[in-house]
């Protein structure tokens, strides 16, 4: 007789692992609660209170005024709904048409409502694949995630070389702005130069005699690259 699926986490505790994990992968330091406050638009309090429930859950390792570490089980938890997550964005693109500016908000609706099952026919439909429009990786079905040597453009040294293989998502009109500047997911950058004090990056994108453009410091932390 087949088992019963596993209960899901509340939609509250999904969205906290998530920002968590989230927060975790793209390496911008410790986990801290204002940082989480910050990405979920509430109060440094609720985030506490949100956390203490985390902790009892066995989700959260976290001592108060210190920072914030998923553990086994918090991961497994936060890699399930980015799994559904990042596959409803690539079928949303993909099968209906979407931007990559108007999937995260949707995926982040749907994301709670659809079945498991649902969600297994999607990234069969789509041949499984191991990353969504904006670059992220698609953790697998058994929970592991496929990672590559990445690094922020901003980080970037004059005369570096790579290819765009990550966008931050959290922003539509950033990735509005980044469609009509024609950057995307797979190409070839140049960094020419760094302007002083935290200046523009002189840059040049695309191949085949690509011109000199100047992008500001705001899209190239959103931008990740992988060195040639």
């Amino acid at each position: 007789m087949e088992s019963a699926p596993a209960e899901r986490p509340s939609t509250s505790v999904e969205d906290y692992v998530k920002v968590i994990y989230d927060l975790q992968e793209r390496g911008s330091g410790p986990v801290t609660i204002s940082a989480m406050a910050e990405r979920l638009s509430v109060s440094n309090s609720s985030v506490s209170g949100m956390l203490r429930k985390l902790g009892d859950l066995g989700l959260v390792d976290h001592r108060r005024y210190g920072s914030v570490r998923l553990t086994e089980t918090g991961t497994k938890a936060a890699l399930a709904v980015l799994r559904r997550h990042r596959l409803l964005e690539t079928y949303l693109v993909e099968a209906l048409g979407y931007s990559w500016d108007e999937v995260h908000d949707e995926a982040e609706e749907l994301e709670h409502a659809v079945s498991d099952k649902f969600v297994e026919r999607i990234a069969a439909h789509l041949g499984d694949p191991v990353a969504d429009p904006h670059g992220d990786p698609i953790p697998t079905r058994d929970g592991r995630v496929v990672n590559r040597a990445t690094g922020l453009l901003s980080d970037a040294e004059a005369g570096a070389v790579g290819t765009i293989v990550r966008v931050n998502d959290s922003d539509p009109e950033l990735l509005r702005y980044l469609a009509e500047q024609d950057i995307g997911i797979g190409m070839r950058v140049e960094v020419v130069e760094r302007q002083p004090y935290g200046g523009s990056l002189i840059v040049r994108i695309g191949t085949g005699g690509a011109e000199e453009r100047s992008l500001g410091l705001v899209a190239a932390e959103a931008l990740w690259i992988a060195p040639d």
